[in-house]
């Protein structure tokens, strides 16, 4: 006990023996109530109290709310609270580095995302034939700007038009006039314009046609050529011709793809120009540099308009040899005169020269010069059919560190002779076995120069191509109208009145208008005739009825594109041929990681009955039936053991399983894949390195 005086105190007593708490008051108010108290009458009183210090120091030394940094500094400073600060330091400074690490790991496992061009199927419109806006009859931009909904409704997001560039019309309008401007029967650039704003403003891509090889002998090049103008002078490829008896003797044999010599005399050069298609196309020389500038300005302009890509189309015409020899008959005994068909003649000298690919390249520079800002990347494709020559065709993806196409538009399933599960099966599997390693494939059952399905191999089949199409793996390109099953207008319905150019005549079945509707025209304009006729079955196939309907051909489109976009293993995983014969042919799409496998049952043939069961080790005895080209099958549970299908029936199996076909030894070599990526069920995430 000790006996201080109450004024030595941190603390002051009154009379009652109270205590004021001044820790809510700063020292000049303190200060204030001193001076205040001492100038009272009454002054306090000194007292003895009896104060146990260690009590009188615990007071002091609690932490309260609003103390002076001086008291803080106190607390602060003592081992229990400077540990623990320490220890929330490097708390969070760990944290934060293993967050880093994380997303570093993260970014570095991930695989690549699919670009758009990958993710999508591709629509391909023929725009003289997909919808009038002016009822004149002629398919326009306006028209297809009118039914992007259209699109949308597909789950597609990429669209390709075909070459709508001012033209005489030649060749169905690939001959250009002027590669800067649109052919008034399709538009306006105003119009083009317009279209590309609304296709991107939902969300679509689009790409359009360039044919690099040829202009029109309307082009202001070409007159200026003929005419010896300055640079224009070699800008296509002229040579001396012999006349001989009122007649023209050409320089060589060479023969163009629509028959009889490639070659022309002009009367105003006096000299003959090559063309390797008609003779109102006329060959640019590619050898001239001028001539490859002026394509590459051509690319620029469009990419500046808002163009996604291209397809260069005919570019393995590109270049021909200069020593202009005769190209080498392929009957050794036909005599040379009666040679006039394309295809009595090897075409070594014409197509797919040295120095091709260079040229190639350099478009793929140019398109990569308008890749850079994010998002924003160029497609590029090469639309060129080499058919027997498979490994020509796969130059065209380029190398491993020299890039050109992203792929060569793959036209297998369309060059097909005779329909059958094994000829599907050579078909898909003659581009996947030469497909350079990481490439990715696409694949197309139509097209603007080649019969529908429903004409080429029967109506029947549509269904089931058109599954075939959407659960390969890669890119699928759906040619406007297959959609519904549309099929070639009859011959006899299309002369020559409805082209200038009589040698694709033999092409416009196929481009017959698009059936929108069962009213006058279906629904294509509201003209009182369009330019081709619309084919008699459109009160049935159409748009409109289809989308009605559950058991349609649209609405089995719809759903394969939807499982497409949904189910990971269909959009970028494995595919394992299972089994082929001229019947059926079975493959399995699968993921590391995933236990959910995706089998297609595709009849191209006679009524079958397989035993999958025999043929995979490990595969359930039971599968659900995902989707059918039997809509009513759907959701039904088949035996592993006795899969049955009927001609042209098609059917999407799904299972589980721990045991994926890509590992089975029984099965290597059978097995594809482009995008790799693996799948962490933990996670919910795809990773690379499985």
């Amino acid at each position: 006990t000790v006996e201080v005086e109450a004024r030595s105190l941190p603390m002051e007593l009154s009379e009652k023996g109270g205590v004021e708490n001044n820790g809510f008051v700063q020292n000049e108010a303190f200060e204030d109530k001193e001076t205040d108290t001492s100038s009272q009458e009454e002054t306090p009183k000194t007292c003895s109290v009896d104060v146990d210090l260690v009590a009188v120091e615990e007071t002091v030394l609690k932490p309260y709310a609003g103390m002076p940094k001086e008291v803080l500094l106190q607390f602060s400073s003592q081992a229990r609270y400077r540990v623990t600060r320490e220890i929330l330091f490097w708390l969070i400074i760990a944290g934060s580095v293993a967050l880093v690490c994380a997303t570093i790991a993260i970014i570095a496992l991930s695989p690549k995302c699919l670009d758009w061009w990958q993710a999508s199927p591709i629509y391909q419109i023929y725009p003289r034939s997909f919808k009038d806006s002016n009822m004149d009859g002629n398919g326009d931009l306006k028209g297809i700007q009118e039914k992007l909904d259209h699109i949308t409704y597909l789950n597609i997001k990429t669209v390709w038009i075909t070459s709508f560039f001012k033209s005489p019309l030649q060749d169905l309008g690939y001959g250009a006039e002027d590669f800067y401007d649109i052919d008034p029967i399709f538009g306006s650039m105003r119009d083009f314009e317009n279209l590309i704003a609304a296709i991107h403003d939902k969300g679509l891509k689009v790409i359009m046609d360039l044919i690099p090889n040829h202009t029109s002998d309307r082009h202001r090049w070409f007159q200026l050529s003929r005419n010896r103008t300055g640079k224009y002078t070699d800008y296509y490829i002229w040579q001396d011709c012999t006349q001989a008896a009122g007649s023209v003797i050409p320089p060589n044999n060479w023969v163009s793809v629509f028959g009889n010599s490639s070659w022309q005399f002009d009367d105003v050069r006096k000299q003959c120009y090559f063309h390797q298609f008609g003779k109102e196309q006329p060959d640019l020389n590619f050898r001239s540099l001028a001539v490859q500038q002026e394509i590459q300005d051509i690319i620029k302009f469009w990419l500046g308009k808002g163009v996604d890509g291209f397809s260069f189309g005919a570019v393995k015409f590109l270049l021909e040899a200069t020593h202009l020899r005769d190209e080498p008959p392929v009957n050794k005994s036909q005599n040379g005169e009666s040679i006039t068909a394309y295809s009595q003649l090897y075409h070594d000298y014409t197509t797919t020269q040295v120095g091709l690919h260079d040229i190639i390249r350099g478009f793929r520079h140019t398109m990569n010069e308008f890749s850079r800002e994010p998002g924003r990347y160029r497609f590029m494709g090469t639309d060129d059919d080499e058919k027997e020559d498979i490994e020509a065709t796969m130059m065209y993806y380029g190398t491993t560190f020299i890039q050109e196409a992203d792929f060569p538009f793959n036209f297998n399933l369309i060059n097909m002779k005779d329909l059958s599960g094994n000829s599907i099966f050579e078909a898909v599997d003659l581009w996947m076995k030469n497909m350079p390693a990481g490439k990715w494939p696409n694949w197309a059952i139509g097209s603007p120069n080649a019969a529908r399905i429903s004409t080429r191999i029967g109506k029947e089949y549509i269904n089931v191509m058109n599954m075939l199409l959407l659960t390969l793996p890669g890119t699928p390109v759906t040619y406007y109208g297959e959609e519904i099953g549309m099929e070639n207008i009859a011959s006899e319905n299309v002369s020559e009145e409805h082209v200038n150019s009589g040698p694709v005549v033999a092409t416009l079945p196929e481009k017959s208008p698009m059936q929108w509707d069962g009213e006058v025209n279906a629904g294509f304009t509201e003209g009182n005739s369009s330019w081709l006729p619309v084919n008699s079955d459109y009160q049935s196939v159409n748009v409109e009825i289809q989308s009605t309907w559950s058991n349609s051909t649209l609405s089995l489109y719809r759903a394969l594109t939807l499982l497409r976009n949904n189910e990971l293993p269909m959009n970028r995983g494995w595919m394992c041929y299972i089994w082929n014969d001229s019947d059926v042919f079975v493959y399995v799409r699968e993921l590391d990681g995933l236990d959910r496998v995706f089998m297609m049952v595709l009849n191209f043939g006679q009524e079958s009955t397989v035993d999958l069961k025999a043929i995979v080790p490990n595969l359930p005895s039971e599968a659900v039936i995902r989707l059918s080209t039997h809509f009513s099958n759907a959701g039904k549970v088949v035996n592993t053991k006795l899969i049955k299908t009927e001609m042209g029936e098609g059917l999407v199996l799904e299972y589980k399983t721990a045991k994926p076909v890509h590992t089975m030894e029984a099965f290597q070599g059978k097995c594809f894949v482009a995008e790799k990526a693996c799948y962490s069920k933990a996670l919910d995430l795809l990773y690379v390195n499985c």
